[in-house]
């Protein structure tokens, strides 16, 4: 008997800073449409060094954050965390004092990543306190859902 797959979603953000809420809302939103496969959802919310326990032991770690890099606001990014550095810049804006790449990092150098680990991030249109999604980003959204559950159902029925 081979043991299941520990898959995790970890959405990173703050539900009051408008568009820094889709990592939370795309975890959420995927959870429903997952139920019955053998997911874990984890929220993190402001110390990004909680990543390191959201992922822990995890085979498969999807993390959905927004991002600031100067693309046009609903630009979706995905990333396969490899050998290489995250490209700083991609997450180096952050409503987090550590961003997530850095998270990244101090895990690889600790020897705390998961097995895979995949990097969904969204351009930002809007983090004021108060608002709500942007109409790009908003318009992302099912985007961002939909792959992260096509990348899950692939990372379950694929081989180990």
């Amino acid at each position: 008997m081979t043991k299941a797959k520990a898959v995790r979603l970890i959405g990173v953000g703050n539900p009051y800073r408008g568009d820094d809420a889709l990592g939370l809302l795309v975890v959420q939103q995927a959870k429903e449409r997952l139920a019955g496969y053998p997911v874990e959802v984890r929220e993190v919310a402001g110390d990004m060094t909680a990543l390191l326990d959201a992922w822990d032991d995890a085979d498969l770690a999807i993390v959905v954050d927004a991002v600031v890099s100067g693309a046009a606001p609903g630009t979706v990014h995905r990333f396969e965390v490899g050998e290489t550095p995250l490209p700083r810049a991609m997450f180096a804006t952050s409503t987090h004092a550590l961003d997530v790449a850095q998270a990244v990092e101090l895990a690889r150098a600790l020897g705390r990543l998961p097995r895979r680990l995949v990097l969904y991030g969204v351009e930002a249109g809007r983090l004021d306190t108060g608002s709500n999604l942007s109409p790009e980003v908003a318009q992302a959204l099912p985007q961002v859902v939909e792959a992260l559950c096509r990348d899950v159902l692939q990372a379950l029925q694929g081989p180990d």
